[in-house]
């Protein structure tokens, strides 16, 4: 089985697959961290992708806990005890790859790997725990590799570094109390941090078999200066700038690939993330030590599954199946159970130097409920509760390669 076999086609399908797949993982992750491009074998590449995911988790049996902060019958009065909560999203993905003489390689890429969109609005019986919540992140990265000779194949060595900018939102309903005693509205909490992050890892392949096997880690990226405001003009009157900090996760990676036959490929990974330091996260007013709000979310860590099949067909054609399995990061406050997907990919190849692939993915989002827990001595879901039933997610991908 020749490298020229595997590589034109299947290989460069196993890539896209995977992205797609990442999107649906839980925590905060969209795209997550992808460094495949970095493997291609020409001397110089040109990668965009782009993925529109459709989740589709709709909220059912919602009932405020304390219905004199909401929209209960003691409180501002109506609310819909059923919503969707989730939000269409794009993420993207763009990257160039250069060989340096016969030994390096290196890939400059830009990616979103992390985000957000929850806007069940404002007419719920839990808008007192949620109106609209939004993040998004930009991730700018170097990464390089050196190749040397062992046994059959080669070892590659790789290391980067990453830049990251993580900004967001959160709108929920405020009612009179103590602090703020004039009136109904809704306080809008605005964020934004930035920070840096490195990788490391290594690879073994063996061109002649398509075999590759990669372990990578990608360290957390320190927001040790997140700054906002806290705006409460329609409740008392008042706007806050806060302060406060969070790390991103760092993520553990292994993928394995290799040649089942002839123009047959079999593929996997398995990837850990450290969602389990997202607790609640306090910001407090500027200048002071006075926490007057928090980002509670009680996540547990991450774990993503996937594998699959490619198959060159010909020349120009090749296709990939992919199974994968996300566990949820949820501990009975919140929505993120486990997921289960099915996705595919085709590859056009009209001439050697490029390739166009088209992917799609429809999952399941298991069932479940969220309510009042108590996660290391800190109390979640006291606000509202509700239960949700398996829902359906979808994906499309979209991919252009240039090689030079």
């Amino acid at each position: 089985m020749s490298k020229k076999q595997i590589t034109r086609g299947v290989l460069a399908l196993v890539a896209t697959t995977l992205s797609s797949t990442a999107a649906l993982a839980g925590g905060l992750e969209r795209g997550g961290y992808n460094i495949d491009l970095l493997f291609d074998p020409s001397t110089a590449t040109a990668e965009g992708s782009t993925v529109y995911v459709m989740p589709d988790r709709k909220l059912k049996n919602v009932k405020d806990v304390d219905s004199s902060d909401g929209l209960g019958s003691n409180g501002a009065g109506g609310g819909s005890t059923s919503v969707r909560d989730t939000e269409n999203y794009w993420n993207s993905r763009i990257g160039m790859k250069a060989a340096i003489g016969s030994a390096v390689d290196c890939l400059v890429d830009y990616s979103e790997p992390w985000g957000a969109h929850s806007k069940p609005g404002s007419n719920w019986v839990g808008a007192n725990s949620n109106v609209e919540t939004k993040i998004k992140s930009e991730n700018y990265a170097l990464t390089c590799s050196y190749r040397f000779d062992a046994g059959p194949g080669q070892i590659r060595l790789i290391g980067g570094g990453f830049y990251q900018e993580v900004s967001g939102f959160k709108d929920r309903l405020v009612v009179p109390d103590a602090a703020t005693p004039f009136g109904n509205g809704i306080g809008h909490l605005e964020l934004k941090g930035d920070g840096w992050g490195w990788r490391a890892g290594v690879a073994y392949e063996i061109p002649e078999y398509a075999f590759r096997a990669s372990l990578v880690y990608n360290s957390e990226v320190k927001l040790d200066n997140i700054t906002g405001t806290l705006d409460l003009s329609q409740v008392n009157g008042s706007t806050y700038n806060v302060y406060g900090s969070q790390n991103m996760p760092d993520t553990l990676e292994l993928k394995v690939q290799s040649g089942i036959a002839p123009d047959w490929l079999a593929f996997g990974s398995v990837k850990w993330a450290d969602w389990s330091q997202f607790q609640s996260i306090p910001f407090y007013i500027k200048g002071t030590s006075t926490a007057v709000t928090s980002l509670d979310l009680g996540y547990r860590d991450g774990v993503t599954v996937v594998g699959g099949l490619g198959h060159k067909f010909n020349e120009q054609w090749s296709g990939a199946l992919s199974l994968s399995w996300d566990r949820g990061t949820s501990q009975g406050y919140g929505t993120q159970t486990d997921t289960w997907a099915v996705g595919a990919a085709v590859m056009y190849s009209p001439t050697k130097n490029v390739e166009m692939r088209l992917a799609g993915l429809v999952g399941l989002l298991t069932s479940g409920k969220s309510g009042t827990v108590v996660i290391n001595g800190q109390t979640y879901g006291d606000d509202a509760t509700y239960s949700f039933g398996n829902d359906v997610v979808s994906a499309l991908s979209a991919n252009l390669k240039v090689k030079f």
